[in-house]
């Protein structure tokens, strides 16, 4: 897939409030500087489409982005250590978890994991409670490119054995870096696949 267009289209704090569901829609989420706006970035080949921050927290709505004038791509707000008074973390989370389970275009979220860290609590805890709730979603593990091969192979080893306790068979994922462009190939793949077999419904 080329991507020939990519525009901001809005800002929501609510899913009632997002675009008409008229195209098929694909959700990015993780951890707080887990590096979602870069990747989203890369995917759309503008580096300036999503804005990118070394504060976590930076998203804290629903964006939409209309991509080739056919699909969505939304960036939610990240989970974790964001610096913000417990009661806007709720409210972010029942805002995301809403949108989650209420969207009816939206096809598949992709959960951004860094690569670099062992597997944390609260990325399993969103992770099953998607499978609890049978929301289709991709793994995508971030910033392969801070890592040797090795390392890299260790780390994912590490995820694999985690999961296998959970989950059978093991959820899909894939490995990316925004800087070398690792993974957008495979992911707008995907997306295009699933664009080719998707008839969205009617607002």
């Amino acid at each position: 897939m080329q991507i020939k267009q990519a525009e901001f289209i809005k800002s929501s704090a609510s899913y009632r409030d997002c675009p008409d569901p008229v195209f098929p829609e694909y959700a990015f989420i993780g951890r707080s500087n887990v590096g979602k706006s870069s990747l989203i970035n890369m995917l759309a080949g503008n580096r300036k489409l999503a804005k990118t921050s070394s504060t976590p927290g930076k998203t804290q709505l629903i964006n939409h982005f209309l991509i080739n004038g056919s699909w969505y791509l939304t960036d939610l707000p990240g989970f974790g250590f964001a610096r913000v008074p417990v009661h806007i973390k709720k409210k972010w989370e029942k805002m995301i978890r809403d949108y989650l389970e209420q969207r009816e275009n939206l096809i598949c979220t992709f959960l951004l994991i860094d690569i670099r860290h062992e597997p944390l609590n609260n990325d399993m805890l969103f992770l099953n409670w998607l499978g609890t709730k049978q929301l289709p979603f991709h793994i995508v593990f971030t910033k392969a490119d801070k890592l040797g091969k090795n390392k890299l192979q260790s780390n994912l080893a590490a995820y694999e054995k985690k999961f296998s306790a959970q989950w059978e068979p093991l959820p899909p994922y894939l490995v990316s870096s925004s800087e070398k462009k690792t993974g957008r190939e495979e992911i707008l793949a995907l997306i295009d696949g699933w664009n080719r077999e998707t008839t969205t419904p009617e607002p």
